[in-house]
This record gives C-alpha cells, sequence and structure tokens, in this order.
C-alpha cells in the first residue's frame, strides 16, 4: 500500500514502517533501543557485521553506522548516526549485505560495490587494506563471446570472503579461504571467480558464516523418464543386484563404483589441489551415503587415499568392501573377522575420500514422498573413521547388533586400543595438543569428536523417531530396524508399491516461475571445525557437497552464523547445525554436526530466522499474528554473576518482550547486537498481511500433515476396490499434492512479501488469482467425483481399522468437534477441508481493501479479488451439494443400471419417480422414468435404459392446440417423442432444468463462474443451432458412424465431419441431415489398400455437380456428377506413363458411361480418337489419328472402324472406301498414291502387313486441272463430328449455369443472378484457403460483382465495356464464363496436343475454334441483349476524326470508297482476343506442320539472300535508285550508307514487321502489317524530302526487302492463320489489302529460288 493513503502526510505515514529497534546481544531482559541519530526514513533492511552495520531504506539509499575504520576522515570512523553513502548517490540499492569489517550492496541494475575491510581481498581490490568508499566491482564472465558483464541479484559476506548470486542462477565469488568453492591455492582472489561445482544448477540463495558458506539449490528436475542403464559405466557391474536369501529376496540398487565418478571437464582437476595452504588442518573429505537394503549392508569406500603429516599426499586407490551379514540364529552378530580384517587395512590408510558421490541409478518407482534423507556415515578423523564404520554396520545389521556391540561384546575399547597401536600412524591428530588463539575453538573441536564416539546416538543413527514421523523411507523400511522386519511384512510392503501414486506432485511450470521452489537442497562448503557443514563430521570441504539429510526437507532460506548454519522449511521449521556452545542450535541434541530440528516453539511455526556470531533469532506465529523474537545463544552474565571465564547460553530459546513494538518484519543479527525491523499497523493493513501469511503457513503444515498422515496410509491399503475407484483416489491425491505444494510456495513467497515493501497490488494471490482458482476448482472436483462414485463408502471397509486408530488425529485434522459423528463423515469433511480456505482468502482481501479509500485501483482489485475467491467458495459447495444428492439418488437406483450409468462426472439435475411425467401414447403397464443428468436425459424402462446425450438434444414446448396441455417435445437426432407432465408448474420445472442442462452442455463441463461474475446468468433457452458430436444407432444409411459438426434441429446442418467404422468419412457441408454443398469423401478400398476419394459438390446426399474422384485403382476423373454417377462433362485419366495401360478421356458422360463426342488418347498404343460414343464405346463418327502420322476418318461401331471411311498415311497415300475392323480394309474402295495414280477396286487386309487388291490401275494425264490435289484433300473432314456438335456438354453446362433449359432459353436477369451467386459462394469456399486467390484475382472478383447496366442505344462505349467485362470474367474460374473458357482450352488441347498434332487435322481444329466462337458469341448476346447480331455496325456516337490520309491514294477517305464509319460487331472481334492466345500454342503448332515443306524452301531463300549487303539486295530486288537512302541515322549520328553496309536500311520497318510472331489475333497481326508499311513511308518521305503517292509496283520491292530482313522462321504459318482466321470484313479494306501484298512476298521469296 502507498504511505500516501495512510495518513493526511507523506512523511507522518512513512515514519511507521521499518522502524529500527537494536538489542545488545547477550542481555535479552532489556528493552530494545532506538538508533541513535537515525531519522524517520523507512528501512527496509538492515545488515550488521562485528561492529558496524548498513541500513537500506526505502528510497535506494544506502546509510553505515557503528565503528568504520576505513573511513578517511577521522568525524567519520565512529560516527554519531548513520552516515549516507554518498558515493552510492544516483545508483537504486535493492539490497545490502555486512561481512565482519566489510560491507556490499547491489544496484537496480545489478552492479554491486564493496567498501570496509579489505585485508583478505574480501572487497574484490588487489593490495589494499581498507576500501574507504563503496567502488564497484567488475564481475565478468570470459566463458561467453564476447565478454559480458555479470548481472548480480543476491550478496552474502562472510568474515574474508564475499559470494554473489547473479540473475543466471551462478555463485560468483572472492576473498580468501576454502570457503570460496574455487579451485585455487592462491589467496586472496581479487578477480571475482565463478564456483564451477555448482555451474548449470539454479542455485536460489547464498549465506556466509565466518568461514564457511552456504547456498539453496533448486533440486534437478526428476529423472524417472530416462531409462535406467543395467550395467556401471566405469565397473560394468550391475546397478541392480537381486539375493536370493532362504525366505526372502533382496534387491539392491546401492551400487557404489569402486573406480570412483566420472570427472566431467569441469570437474577433472588435479586431486593434489585439494591439499592446500597450511592452516587447512584437515582434509576434504565427504560423507559417504549409504543405502540400507535389507540385511546387507555394502560398504564401498573409493579413492581412498594416505596422509602423511599435513604437507604431502600421495594417492592411492584401495577398494575395501566389508560385508556384514546377519547369521540366522537368534542373537545376531557381525562377522568379527571381516571387521578387524577391514579395520587393519582402514589404519594403514586414513580415509580421504573423494568430493562426489558414485553415480547411482535414476530411482525406477519415483520415492513416494519425502524419503527419508540419505544418512551420512563419513569418516571423520582418523580416530573416528573406525566408528562411523562400526555404526554404519550397525544401521545396516539393526539396532539389536548396535545394542550388543554397546554391550561389549565387541568392545570399542579393545578395538580402540588395537586401532591406536597400529602401523602407520604418525600424524594422528589426537596426539597434538590444542594450542594458540583458538584453543576454545580446539577445544570444542575435540567435543565433537567425543559427543560422536559416544555411539549411543552416531551420525548415522539421526534419532530415527524423528524420521519415521517424516513419512515412509526411500527403502521398504526405515534403516537400523530391518533385521526385526519378518520376510513376510517385507513382501507385503513390496506389493504396496506397486499402486502408489506419486505425491511429490507434478509442478506447474507457471507456479514455479512466480513462487518460490520448494524442491530444493542445501549445499555447505567451508571450514567444518564446529561442524557448520552438517555433514557429520568437522572435517572442511574445499567444494560445495549437498547436505543430503535436507533432501525433500523443502528449506527455502538459510542463515549462517559465526559457526553455525539455520536453514527454515516451507513447514515453518528450523533445521540447525553446528557450533552449540552457548545453546545457539536452540536444541541441545547431539550430534550436532548434523541438521536437527531446533525447538524454539511448541505449537507455533518459525518464518523467519538469523544467526549471529554465537546466537540466533527465531521470528515465530502467534495466534493473534503479531509475530514473536525467541532469542537462543550467548548468554552475558548478570551484574552480580562473575564467572566470565565459563560463557553461559539460554538451554531453550527464549522469548524476548517485544509486542509493544508493533510487527517486526525483519530481523538481522550479527555479534554484539541485533536488529529489528518494525511496522505500525495502520489502519490493520500490516495486521492484515501477517494474518494471510500466518495462516497461509499454517494452513501448509495441516495439509502436509493430511498427506503424510491420512493420504499416504490411505493410498498403501489392500484391497481399496475397483481400479475406477483407486485411480479416483489416486487423482484426488495426486490434485491434493499439487494443491498442497502451491500453498507451500505461495507461504514461503508471503514470508518474503512481508520483508519487502509490502505493496498490495503485488499480492500473488491478487495478481495470479486463476492459478489457486484453478488448483481449487480442480482438487475440488476431483474429490467430488470419488465421492459420486461412492469411493468414502468403498473405502470404509479397507481404511476402517487405520481410522479407528488414528481417530483423535482425524477430528483434530478435520476439526469436527463432535463425537458421535461417523468416520467416514470425519474423512470427507477432511477431503473437502481446502474449500473453507477460500472464504479466508476473501475475508482477509476484504480487511485489506478497507484500509484504502474506495476510489483508488488499489481498493478496487482486493475487492474484486475478494469475490472472486467468495463466489468460487460458493460455487464449490454447490458443487459437492450436487454430489451429495446424486450419491443419494445412486443408492436407491437399481443395480444394474448404475453400474452402466455412473460415472465420476455425472450429476443428476432432478427425475421423475414421482410419475410427474410420462411418455404420450405409452402402454398402460409401462413403466417409464426420466431421468436428467448434467450429461445426457436417460429414458429407463423395466430393465432396458435409453441415454440420450444433451448436446444433441432438443426440447421445445408444445402449444395448447396440439391437443396436449403439458406436452414437451423432445428432438434428437434418431428419435423424437412428446412427454406428457402432470401439472404447468411440473412442465415448466422441466423444460427450464433441460434447457439450462443442455445450456450447460454446450458451454463445456467446466461451469466455472466467471471471475468476478455470478454463474447464475443464464440463456433463457440453448440455440437451436450447434455444434456437437454424436454416434448414431439406428438410422441405417449412418448407423454407428459418427458425427462431429453443426447441428439444426436434431439435423446435423452446416460444417461438420462424418465417420463411419468402416472407415468411410465425408467431411464438409451439410444441409437437413444430408450431405449438401461442398465436400470431401473417402471410401477405404480393402482389396487394393487404398481408398477412393471425392471432393467436390454434393447435393441431397448425392455428388450432384463439379467434383475430382480418385479412385483406388489409380484412375481420376473429374467433372460433373449428378445422382453419385458421372453425367456431364468429364475428364478420366487411367494410370501414370509407367503402368500398365495409361490413357485419356475427355468429354461427355451420361449416367456413368461415356456418350456424346468425347476424346480418348490411348497412350500405350499411340492412338487418338476423336469422335462419338455411346455406352462406353466408340459408335458414329470419328477420326483416329496415330503416333506414325495414319489419319483415319469415318464411322465406328462398336469400338471397331466399320463402314465407310478415309484413311490417309503419312506419304499421302490415301484410301477410300469400305472398313471391318481398325485398320483393316474390307470391300469396295480407291487407293490413291501420292503422285495421283489410283486403284480402284476390291480390298481386303490390315493396312501396313500387305492387302490383297482385285481392281484398276489408272495413270491419269498429267495435264488434268485438278492434278495438284488428290479429290480425297478436298473431301477431309466431311466424315468427322461437326465442329458444333463437338463439346455439346461443355456449353450445355455453362447455359444450365446461367439457369437455362437449353441455349437461349432462359430470363436475363435470373442468369446474372446465377452469376452473382456463383461468384460469392466461390468466394467463400475460397476464404478458407486463401492461398488459392491472389490479390490480383480478388480484385477481379470485386469488380465482376458489378452488372454493367445498359440503357438507351447501344454505342462504342457500351461495346468497350462488354469487351472489358469478358476479358475479366474469363480471368477467373470461378466465373461461368470463364469457368467456359478454362474448359475449352483444356479440351482443346487434350485433342490438339501430343498424337493429336497431326497436320491433317488443322482444317478441323480451325473450323473448331470457329465453332467455339459462334456459340460464345450467343452466350454473350444472351447476357448483353443490346449487342447487335453478327456483322451489324455500331455508329460512331462522336463524330469521325479530321481524315487520316489514306496510305495508297493520297485523298481523303470519302464516303464513296468505304462503309459508314464505326465498329462491325463480329464473335471474332469480340470473343477471339480472349479465346486465341490461350488456344495459340496447339493452333500455330499444327500451321506449322502443315506447311512444313513450303517454309522449308522460304528460309533457304531467305538464309541466302540476307548474304547479301544492304544495296546490292536493293538492286537485286529491283528497288528503284530514288528510294535507297542515302544516309542513315544511327543512335543520332548521320552515317552514310556504303556498299558494304548490312541490315541498316528500312530498320525501323523491320523490327516493326518482326512483332508479327508475339501477336497472337488476326487483327493484331494485321496492325503490325499496317504498322510496317506506315514505317516504310515514314523513312522514304524523310530522304525524298516531298509529297510522295505509292504505286503498287513501286511499294512492292521496299516491302520485299523488309520482309526478307525481317527474318520471320514461320511467316507462312503466320500468313494461313490470318487467311483463316481474319474479319471476313476487313479483307476489301486497307489492312486487306496490305495482307495480300504480304503474302505475295511469301509467295514471291519461294519462287527467288528459281530466278
Amino acid at each position: 500500500m502507498d504511505s500516501k493513503t495512510k495518513s493526511s502526510t507523506e512523511a507522518e505515514g512513512s515514519k511507521e514502517r521499518g522502524l529500527v529497534h537494536i538489542w545488545r546481544t547477550g542481555s535479552f531482559s532489556l528493552t530494545p533501543e532506538r538508533l541513535p541519530g537515525w531519522g524517520g526514513k523507512t528501512v527496509l533492511q538492515a545488515a550488521l557485521g562485528v561492529r558496524h552495520g548498513v541500513l537500506l531504506t526505502e528510497d535506494g539509499e544506502v546509510y553505515s553506522f557503528g565503528t568504520l575504520p576505513w573511513k578517511s576522515e577521522s568525524a567519520e570512523i565512529c560516527p554519531s548516526s548513520p552516515l549516507l553513502e554518498s558515493a552510492l548517490a544516483g545508483h537504486h540499492v535493492v539490497t545490502v549485505a555486512t561481512g565482519s569489517f566489510h560491507s556490499g550492496a547491489v544496484t537496480e541494475s545489478g552492479v554491486v560495490y564493496m567498501w570496509g575491510g579489505n585485508a583478505a581481498g574480501q572487497c574484490a581490490i588487489a593490495n589494499q587494506q581498507y576500501v574507504p568508499e563503496p567502488s564497484p566491482v567488475s564481475i565478468s564472465d570470459s566463458e561467453t563471446s564476447p565478454v559480458l558483464a555479470v548481472r548480480i541479484l543476491q550478496l552474502a559476506c562472510g568474515e574474508e570472503h564475499t559470494l554473489a548470486l547473479s540473475i543466471s542462477r551462478e555463485i560468483w565469488a572472492w576473498g580468501t579461504g576454502c570457503q570460496l568453492g574455487l579451485i585455487t591455492t592462491t589467496f586472496p582472489v581479487t578477480k571475482p571467480q565463478k564456483v564451477e561445482h555448482l555451474a548449470g544448477r539454479v542455485v536460489l540463495q547464498v549465506a556466509c558464516g565466518a568461514s564457511h558458506s552456504l547456498a539453496l539449490v533448486q533440486c534437478l528436475p526428476p529423472q524417472d523418464l530416462k531409462p535406467v542403464p543395467e550395467r556401471c559405466n566405469q565397473c560394468s557391474q550391475l546397478l541392480i543386484t537381486m539375493t536370493d536369501k532362504e525366505d526372502h529376496v533382496i534387491i539392491s540398487d546401492s551400487h557404489c563404483c569402486p573406480l570412483g565418478v566420472t570427472l566431467s571437464e569441469s570437474q577433472a582437476e588435479s586431486h593434489a589441489s585439494t591439499a592446500t595452504s597450511s592452516h587447512t588442518e584437515t582434509l576434504d573429505g565427504q560423507g559417504e551415503v549409504f543405502e540400507n537394503t535389507a540385511v546387507e549392508a555394502e560398504l564401498n569406500v573409493r579413492n581412498v587415499e594416505t596422509t602423511i603429516g599435513n604437507a604431502t599426499s600421495s594417492q592411492q586407490s584401495i577398494v575395501g568392501t566389508a560385508e556384514v551379514s546377519s547369521a540366522r540364529t537368534a542373537p545376531t552378530y557381525p562377522d568379527t573377522q571381516a571387521v578387524t580384517a577391514y579395520l587393519q587395512r582402514l589404519s594403514e590408510h586414513p580415509v580421504r575420500e573423494n568430493r562426489e558421490h558414485g553415480e547411482k541409478p535414476p530411482q525406477v518407482q519415483p520415492p513416494v514422498g519425502e524419503a527419508i534423507p540419505d544418512l551420512h556415515s563419513p569418516p571423520t578423523t582418523s580416530t573416528s573413521a573406525l566408528n562411523s564404520l562400526v555404526v554404519s554396520c550397525a544401521s545396516a545389521v539393526g539396532v539389536r547388533v548396535a545394542a550388543t556391540y554397546e554391550a561389549g561384546a565387541l568392545s570399542l575399547k579393545k578395538v580402540m586400543n588395537f586401532y591406536s597401536a597400529a602401523p602407520g600412524e604418525t600424524g594422528a591428530q589426537s596426539g597434538s595438543a590444542p594450542t594458540g588463539p583458538e584453543s576454545l575453538k580446539d577445544v570444542r573441536e575435540e567435543q565433537v569428536r567425543q559427543e560422536s564416539m559416544q555411539g549411543k546416538k552416531s551420525s548415522s543413527l539421526v534419532d530415527l523417531r524423528e524420521e519415521e514421523s517424516e513419512g515412509g523411507s526411500r527403502r521398504l523400511s526405515l534403516p537400523g530396524l530391518l533385521s526385526q522386519v519378518s520376510p513376510r511384512l517385507l513382501r507385503k510392503a513390496a506389493r504396496v508399491k506397486t499402486r502408489t501414486v506419486v505425491l511429490t506432485p507434478t509442478y506447474s511450470g507457471e507456479a514455479d516461475a512466480l513462487l518460490p521452489s520448494l524442491r530444493t537442497e542445501v549445499w555447505t562448503w567451508g571450514k567444518g571445525k564446529e561442524g557448520q557443514l552438517g555433514h557429520g563430521d568437522v572435517l572442511p570441504r574445499l567444494q560445495p557437497l549437498c547436505v543430503k539429510c535436507l533432501d525433500g526437507k523443502e528449506v527455502i532460506h538459510l542463515e549462517a552464523g559465526g559457526s553455525h548454519s539455520l536453514a527454515l522449511t516451507a513447514k515453518s521449521q528450523v533445521y540447525s547445525w553446528g557450533s552449540n556452545t552457548f545453546g545457539q542450535l536452540g536444541h541441545s541434541d547431539f550430534p550436532t554436526t548434523v541438521p536437527r530440528l531446533s525447538k524454539v516453539s511448541s505449537e507455533n511455526g518459525v518464518w523467519s530466522v538469523a544467526a549471529g556470531q554465537d546466537y540466533s533469532l527465531f521470528l515465530v506465529d502467534t495466534d493473534d499474528f503479531q509475530p514473536e523474537l525467541y532469542y537462543s545463544g550467548r548468554q552475558d552474565p548478570a551484574e552480580g554473576d562473575t564467572l566470565p571465564e565459563n560463557p553461559s547460553g539460554t538451554k531453550t530459546p527464549v522469548l524476548l518482550s517485544c509486542s509493544k513494538l508493533g510487527y517486526i518484519s525483519r530481523v538481522t543479527a550479527g555479534k554484539d547486537s541485533y536488529l529489528a525491523l518494525v511496522d505500525k499497523n495502520i489502519m490493520g493493513y500490516i495486521a492484515s498481511l501477517h494474518e494471510l501469511a500466518t495462516t497461509e503457513r499454517r494452513f501448509y503444515s495441516k495439509l502436509s500433515e493430511i498427506k503424510s498422515q491420512i493420504l499416504r496410509p490411505l493410498l498403501s491399503l489392500e484391497n481399496l476396490g475397483t481400479v475406477t475407484t483407486v485411480q479416483l483416489l489416486q487423482e484426488v491425491a495426486s490434485r491434493f499434492s499439487k494443491l498442497c505444494y502451491l500453498i507451500g510456495q505461495h507461504g514461503a513467497s508471503l514470508s518474503s512479501f512481508l520483508q519487502g515493501v509490502k505493496e498490495a497490488r503485488s499480492l500473488v494471490i491478487m495478481k495470479h488469482s486463476s492459478l489457486f482458482l484453478d488448483s481449487y476448482t480442480e482438487y475440488c472436483t476431483s474429490v467430488s467425483n470419488f465421492l459420486v462414485m461412492g469411493g468414502f463408502q468403498l473405502l470404509a471397509k479397507p481404511a476402517i481399522d487405520f481410522l479407528n486408530k488414528n481417530q483423535e488425529l482425524l477430528q483434530d485434522l478435520s476439526e469436527v468437534t463432535d463425537e458421535n459423528t461417523q468416520l467416514m463423515e470425519i474423512l470427507n469433511t477432511l477431503f473437502f477441508l481446502p474449500v473453507r480456505r477460500l472464504h479466508n482468502y476473501a475475508k482477509v482481501l476484504l480487511k485489506l481493501a478497507t484500509c484504502f479509500e474506495v476510489a483508488s485501483p488499489e481498493y478496487q482489485m482486493l475487492q474484486d479479488s475478494s469475490s472472486c475467491y467468495e463466489s468460487l467458495a460458493l460455487h464449490l459447495g454447490r458443487k459437492r451439494k450436487e454430489a451429495e444428492y446424486t450419491l443419494g439418488f445412486w443408492k436407491t437406483f437399481p443395480g444394474k443400471m448404475t453400474d452402466s450409468l455412473r460415472k465420476p462426472e455425472r450429476r443428476l439435475l432432478c427425475e421423475s419417480s414421482n410419475r410427474a411425467l410420462s411418455l404420450q401414447h405409452a402402454g398402460r403397464f409401462s413403466v417409464n422414468w426420466f431421468i436428467l443428468f448434467n450429461d445426457a436425459l436417460v429414458h429407463a424402462q423395466f430393465s432396458t435404459h435409453h441415454v440420450f446425450p444433451l448436446a444433441t438434444l432438443w426440447a421445445e414446448p408444445l402449444s395448447e392446440e396440439a391437443g396436449s396441455v403439458n406436452g414437451l417435445k423432445i428432438t434428437t437426432p434418431e428419435e423424437q417423442f412428446t412427454l406428457i407432465s402432470s401439472t404447468p408448474q411440473e412442465k415448466t420445472k422441466w423444460l427450464r432444468a433441460i434447457s439450462q442442462a443442455v445450456d450447460q452442455a454446450l458451454r463445456g463441463t467446466s461451469d466455472f463462474p466467471i471471475y468476478g461474475g455470478s454463474s447464475s446468468v443464464q440463456r433463457q433457452e440453448p440455440p437451436i443451432s450447434r455444434s456437437a458430436k454424436y454416434t448414431f444407432y439406428k438410422d441405417p444409411r449412418l448407423k454407428d458412424a459418427t458425427y462431429n459438426g453443426r447441428w439444426l434441429s436434431g439435423k446435423p446442418h452446416g460444417r461438420g465431419v462424418l465417420k463411419w467404422p468402416d472407415g468411410k468419412m465425408y467431411s464438409g457441408m451439410f444441409r437437413n441431415g444430408l450431405e449438401d454443398g461442398y465436400g470431401e469423401y473417402r471410401i477405404p478400398n480393402k482389396a487394393l489398400n487404398k481408398e477412393d476419394h471425392y471432393v467436390g459438390h454434393w447435393k441431397e446426399g448425392k455428388m450432384c455437380g463439379q467434383g475430382v474422384y480418385s479412385y483406388a485403382s489409380g484412375e481420376v476423373f473429374e467433372g460433373c456428377f449428378q445422382d453419385n454417377m458421372r453425367h456431364g462433362h468429364g475428364l478420366l485419366r487411367s494410370g501414370k506413363l509407367t503402368s500398365s495401360s495409361p490413357s485419356m478421356f475427355i468429354g461427355q458422360w451420361v449416367m456413368d458411361k461415356k456418350a456424346g463426342y468425347g476424346v480418348f488418347d490411348d497412350i500405350t498404343r499411340g492412338e487418338k480418337y476423336m469422335g462419338m460414343w455411346q455406352d462406353d464405346v466408340c459408335q458414329g463418327n470419328g477420326v483416329v489419328v496415330t503416333q506414325f502420322g495414319l489419319y483415319y476418318e469415318g464411322s465406328f461401331h462398336l469400338n471397331k472402324m466399320t463402314g465407310n471411311g478415309v484413311l490417309l498415311s503419312e506419304d499421302d497415300t490415301i484410301y477410300e472406301g469400305e472398313f471391318s475392323d481398325d485398320w483393316t480394309l474390307s470391300g469396295k474402295g480407291t487407293l490413291t498414291m501420292p503422285n495421283g495414280d489410283y486403284i480402284e477396286g476390291y480390298f481386303s487386309g490390315e493396312w501396313g502387313s500387305g492387302i490383297k487388291i482385285t481392281g484398276t490401275y489408272f495413270k491419269p494425264s498429267l495435264y488434268e486441272s485438278d492434278k495438284d490435289r488428290p479429290k480425297a484433300f478436298r473431301k477431309l473432314g466431311n466424315l468427322a463430328v461437326a465442329a458444333d456438335e463437338k463439346w455439346r456438354a461443355v456449353f450445355d453446362e455453362c447455359w444450365h449455369q446461367l439457369g437455362c433449359e437449353s441455349p437461349g432459353q432462359g430470363e436475363v436477369w435470373k442468369a446474372w443472378d446465377n452469376i452473382a451467386v456463383a461468384l460469392t459462394t466461390s468466394r467463400r469456399q475460397h476464404r478458407d484457403s486463401p492461398e488459392i486467390l491472389s490479390r490480383s484475382q480478388t480484385q477481379t472478383l470485386e469488380s465482376l460483382e458489378y452488372i454493367p447496366q445498359h440503357a438507351g442505344a447501344f454505342s462504342v462505349e457500351k461495346y468497350d465495356n462488354i469487351k472489358k467485362y469478358l476479358i475479366k470474367a474469363c480471368d477467373t474460374p470461378l466465373h461461368p464464363l470463364g469457368r467456359l473458357i478454362e474448359t475449352l482450352v483444356a479440351v482443346y488441347r487434350m485433342t490438339y496436343v501430343g498424337v493429336g498434332a497431326n497436320r491433317r487435322l488443322l482444317q478441323e481444329a480451325v473450323k473448331e475454334i470457329k465453332s467455339y466462337l459462334k456459340r460464345i458469341f450467343q452466350l454473350v448476346r444472351f447476357l448483353f441483349p443490346e449487342l447487335p447480331e453478327e456483322g451489324s455496325t455500331i455508329p460512331l456516337s462522336a463524330p469521325p476524326p479530321p481524315g487520316r490520309r489514306s496510305f495508297c491514294t493520297g485523298k481523303s477517305e470519302s464516303t464513296s470508297e468505304s462503309p459508314e464509319p464505326g465498329y462491325v460487331v463480329t464473335s471474332s472481334g469480340l470473343v477471339l482476343p480472349v479465346l486465341l492466345p490461350r488456344l495459340y500454342p496447339p493452333l500455330f503448332m499444327l500451321y506449322a506442320l502443315d506447311n512444313d515443306r513450303e517454309e522449308d524452301i522460304y528460309w533457304e531463300c531467305v538464309l541466302r539472300l540476307n548474304k547479301q549487303p544492304d544495296i546490292s539486295l536493293l538492286g537485286f530486288l529491283g528497288v528503284q535508285r530514288k528510294f535507297w537512302p542515302a544516309t542513315l541515322s544511327i543512335l543520332g549520328e548521320s552515317k552514310k550508307v556504303l556498299p558494304t553496309t548490312k541490315d541498316a536500311c528500312f530498320a525501323s520497318a523491320v523490327e516493326c514487321l518482326q512483332q508479327i510472331s508475339t501477336t497472337f489475333t488476326p487483327s493484331d497481326k494485321l496492325k503490325v502489317i499496317q504498322q510496317t508499311f506506315e514505317e516504310i513511308s515514314q523513312s522514304v518521305l524523310a530522304s525524298l524530302q516531298e509529297d510522295f503517292l505509292w504505286s503498287m509496283d513501286d511499294l512492292f520491292p521496299v516491302f520485299l526487302y523488309v520482309v526478307l530482313r525481317a527474318r520471320i522462321r514461320n511467316l507462312g504459318s503466320e500468313v494461313h492463320l490470318i487467311e483463316d482466321l481474319m474479319d471476313p470484313y476487313l479483307q476489301h479494306g486497307e489492312q486487306g489489302i496490305m495482307f495480300t501484298t504480304l503474302k505475295a512476298c511469301y509467295f514471291q521469296i519461294q519462287r527467288e529460288k528459281l530466278n
């Protein structure tokens, strides 16, 4: 909350937060004092050193107080009031830290500043005793390139070292000592270095003691998904062993590799470096983890190294394995020989462990809950190595063995004597007497050693009772108890494991990103003289090492004192270890070298801790939510006592009286003083925050207790009932764990929130409320489902013993006070307990809201969040009631049906057992029972029932007229029935219930209240049109098919997918329950193992309209369908080119058969048939061409050439006559040779293989007039199909699309409507796949939607508009005309490409184009009725332009010579520009083939004549001298024409004429010729400088020259094409004359050869 809203002025308000109170250490009876000279600034954080301290204020300023010897000015060394560190001005500091004599600060941008004592390099500056002012420390990561500065989050300072935690969660260290964790022997380290050992791990927090370091590290993600290797990578031993004993089997996964760990690159440094500088008294060693399995202990000690004295270290690997097995006889003793032998070997080599564990395989079965940590039994020094060994043997073999061992069977003393007498004991530490200033410490170390020698409570046997309460062990039983467990119990326990559910939740990434993680490990390193590292020994560690027994303890914060450490957990407990001289650990248990629970307050949890030099502080939750401060540690003697040499401490933590101060938010401890930051409770704001945090932490402890004490035992019970019940219980358990974990995280985050700025708007519970709402809803849903399935009843039997035993615990946890409540009721209440917490959230948020002004945004946000939680609580309460109501119903419902109808998510809404609802027209004795669930309406009869899913159920009241007064009409996809209710009220009730249920079912099952809204807002009635999934059970066509898509009143309607069980599938549009519109259909073909696939249009459940059908056989049909059959124009492709019989048919189909005109291309035989079909066979007239140049036209019957026909071969041999079979002559005929000789008579035989002839041979006279051409050539085409008969179906289809029954019969407006509909539907269809339409096409479509309007007289402008419209329409296949053009182009190419490129087909091809023009023109005239008929003239609306000089006459055009100026309307003028460019390639190819011979002659002549220079060629062609250009303008320069000049004269005309090849239509080609003439005229006029009139005699030679120089390769084809297709009205005009000139030139050039 902003300080402004708290009180009238900011200054006044800010004084009430972050007040500083200081106590002197040891005198805790006194009240604290205020910090002398400190003003009213709000302090966010404070840090204390030995004699100085640092404060961080709310606005990011830093103040120092106390003794500051490093300051340069004497006045500042002991300032009277806190001193502002001005060097940090302008930098907003976010966190501070102090070591014993130095300080550090981190700014907002992640930069570290250090100042103070620097004797050990702890300020990261070399060779400087003191650093007077804060100076920046450069921390950069050299591994990255470029080298980047590292941003820092948190800082921790010790006596001689500093640690920094970077934003990438890595630790950087500088200073002196092994507590840096760096791989170095040179100190001080003044350049910050990364602690490589923890690189790659996520470090959450660091803490520094005087000479040791702690790090809180996030656990690695569970590895249980990786396959477990069978053998060890190093020594190839099996990782999991199975030993078969007499009456049980031991499965062990405790393989410890004798060859040590795999050293990755970062760790493979020389072992010698670990024997460091002289002040390290003992060497680095690590407690080995012993996994205790059954009654076999395997002890592997890896890399055992000898140390002689302290200086040298020789390395020698020795593997020792002590196998201590228990005999079957009653008193069990360890195998004494084995132990003694092993001890003897050990004595020669004091153990120096390597710093890493052996690689353990990941757990196969994830541990259930918080497993007991792996217990350490580390060899400490030479004296305690033996002790550890014996102790670990004892823990493995069992308590009884340990007892016998203590009784003296293997007396410790004897072993000790034996041990010390052993050879090689040169530098045993027990021999060296402690001296020097650290004598107290050494005495303490001795004491620690003595403690661990007691044998009563060794480091391995950490108080087992305490551990038992923590939950099941990772093994099947607890270590130390195994020898007492009977094999039968073992087997039973193993059985339980098969069904355990993982109660460590599946962590959601979102929550982990927002809230602190609870899956943490504690790693420690540095000096361990006092056991402050927690590894169970007093050895120092040079590298971070994990404190295994804190695994799974959910540590959230670490504190390090002078020589002790504290770890705070999410369950509000504190673990402490290290020096306990003054009772600073808060407990008096031994040993203190491993973490133990502090006993601070019996009933309340600790939420914040601080560790001083030799004392600890604990902030404890209380019932009134005001934190209490407990002190534990050094106690200064009172005035009267005089025993200074024996310092005393507290036995148990002492409560300090500080309730009057206010609400403590943070405590900090130094050497001689400690400090608390206190907030005053203004308007109850601070109190409400503390209430929220305290209750959340307590709630977490409660949930954890329920999890470990109730849920876990329940899950491990035998015979829990059916599989579904067990699954539901497991789901409840896992959702519970997830919720529990979230609450734990939230509790931890609130603790840190209280230590910060405390802004209401950054409360997680408000900012990310969905996280909490979702978790609670999920959990509650799973409990309700469990309840509905009768889970609690089923639990009653197997769980009764367990519940009876723990009745008090249950009552206590579930807060049930009534003694008589049934156990199951209590359990039920317990499971629904978390929902109550939502009310508390709402209450506290509301309390917080009242601290703000109503208009403020905070008030609004808190108010909204509060109502969110409240409405969810009410909603979940309703859900619980619904579940209980449903459960009650199932108890009364007849058994058989229950099993099939009872589902976890199904809830009862209402049922008609009171006869209030009956079926209309039901029999007298029939029983009809209607039950409405939240997902279905069930109609139950005597022994049968039918379920109608609500998503596809429509209910409507019947009107009074229908005769049924209180009737409800129920419609489902396959049934319709009427329900009669007894009263109108009953009818209304049922109608409303059904409508709401249907609505709910359609909205989705999670009817979660909208956050902040209420769930009571209902639609009046569910929509008639909806999306749903349904499986048919009755309809014969659709039986067992599943439909998923849109519905309308019980019928599929709209887009949907229909799947049949046999694999058939339709996906597309439906209408009234039938496929209608555009859709895709697949039918599997089992025989071919492929599928038929249709994409296209449907009508009333059948294929109808355009479509593509791909058959499983490989055939593809594209075309029209009608009633599921191919009908209309279509293309059938069979086979690929490589397959057996590739072929292609394009043409007309009738009722699935080829009928009408069609083209069949038989690719295998290389033949193409173009002609008539009937019933799938060639019947009627047709033409066949082959790839070998044979050409046949004539009649066909049943696929055979039968009857009259004409056959031409490539060399122009012609046969006219009768045929009886393909290529088989039979009957009367005439055979004509290429030279004109012919035979008449009777022929029989196959063409090309010898023909029998009976007839007469004629040699016609050479002078007959028609010798040039045999008459058969003139007749060609007579027996072919007439051009107008071809492709009728294509045109008919276009007429149909325009809404006409037959060509020209129909309404024009209707046609335009149809065009508009076709365009919009096509556009809509393509909207789903926009890549099909380019941008220009979309624009074209938009412009086509405008229909050209024509009123008044027809004019040239209107003609032009029609032309433009046609061009656009033909550009898009979505327009009927465009589609027509596209189809025509396709059929034309199909006909005349490939084998069809036969010169004999040229005349047919030209006729076909002319026919197209005629028929398209008919369509255009139908659409534009005002268009005049073919050949009419449109008068020009404007007066003609001033007369252009006529080319040949020179006079202005006079009326007598040319018709009325204007346009002539012709089909070719209108349609050819659209059509011809698309058909040009195949057509021109035919022209080229036909004119092949004469063009060869022409071309040879062109090449020959073009060798001559310009002047000689002009002379040769007889061009008059006056037309010869004398000079030429080349690039603007005038050059003389020389005799050698070539290709320069009339260059512009030549260039112009060459463009004839780039144009398509005859009219365009004619324009090119006309332009060429004008260019010639221009150049001649330029040289003559006078007005001049051409005569044809003068002009022809010049034009001939231009034609020769233009070198047009296929001039003959161009000439013939223009001649065939030019507009007839142009023939006698100017362009006609010019064309004739060109034609004359072409023939003249061929003849030049003869000259």
